[in-house]
């Protein structure tokens, strides 16, 4: 029908694999491939083209910058839920309540056929802090799509242990998709390059849901310090006249950042919402 050799048509559509613009089908033999399924999908993919030159990465950072924040109000509006959620830190200081194996990292990791890591596409564009590129885990189908592509490096587990624990220590908040079954993506976040994080923190667009969890501060613990107020990215945490933190959980994410570098471990994590806050299936 387009009147092309078969040989051109496979090597035209290994190209746009690789640029990120098709996805092939693990069905098919030989593959068949779609298109993005999102504006999102289509952004992550493509920015890690391996030859994508600068001025392609900038232009979508000035897209970030000019037009993303009216197409995610856009999203928040007619998405049932928002695509994306927290999972609390699990490395450095384990959540002191009952952690379900979706939102514990260490078995999420541990569960993993396959785990690649790839560069983190909204520090890559925005440059915007010194945060460590290459922390955007993949997991399964997803780690072999990017291996195949050659924009990821394939991990054993502990490596991909040592990746969250740093992440953890430099301030770096865990996301997923917004489902029970983690077989995507973990990806490690920063408030300033992050497609999500800004939005939410000074727009106070709710593309990306809390953890079931909340940190909480016993007081008879703390010692004044204020290094959780730092760590603390959503104005949660704030401290009275003796410098004793204290928790607004309503504006909590649920990320245990704070618990990580409490010298006292004053800072702990509860849980304030059930089981059934995260959907077993996307958007279900």
């Amino acid at each position: 029908a387009l009147g092309r050799a078969e040989d051109d048509v496979a090597s035209a559509m290994k190209t746009l694999f690789v640029k990120g613009v098709v996805f092939p089908s693990p069905k098919t033999d030989p593959p068949t491939y779609k298109m993005s399924r999102d504006l999102v999908q289509f952004h992550d993919a493509s920015i890690l083209w391996p030859e994508a030159p600068q001025e392609y990465l900038d232009l979508w950072q000035d897209f970030m910058e000019t037009e993303w924040l009216g197409v995610a109000k856009t999203f928040n509006k007619i998405m049932p839920r928002p695509f994306t959620r927290v999972i609390p830190v699990g490395i450095t200081v384990p959540a002191r309540t009952h952690v379900l194996a979706f939102e514990d990292i260490r078995e999420i990791i541990d569960t993993a056929k396959t785990l690649s890591v790839t560069k983190c596409t909204c520090r890559l564009t925005a440059h915007k802090c010194d945060a460590k590129l290459e922390t955007c885990l993949q997991i399964n189908r997803a780690a072999d799509y990017n291996i195949a592509r050659g924009t990821g490096r394939s991990l054993t587990k502990e490596e991909a242990l040592d990746i969250v624990r740093q992440a953890e220590e430099d301030g770096l908040i865990h996301v997923v998709m917004n489902k029970q079954n983690i077989d995507q993506f973990i990806c490690n976040c920063c408030p300033c390059c992050c497609q999500t994080m800004p939005i939410l923190i000074k727009h106070n667009v709710s593309v990306i849901e809390p953890s079931r969890f909340a940190a909480e501060v016993d007081p008879e613990l703390c010692q004044a310090c204020g290094a959780c107020v730092d760590r603390c990215y959503f104005g949660a945490i704030t401290t009275d006249d003796d410098g004793i933190a204290s928790v607004e959980t309503a504006k909590c994410m649920g990320c245990g950042l704070c618990t990580v570098t409490c010298p006292t471990h004053a800072m702990t994590m509860k849980e304030v919402r059930d089981r059934s806050f995260v959907p077993e299936k996307f958007f279900a």
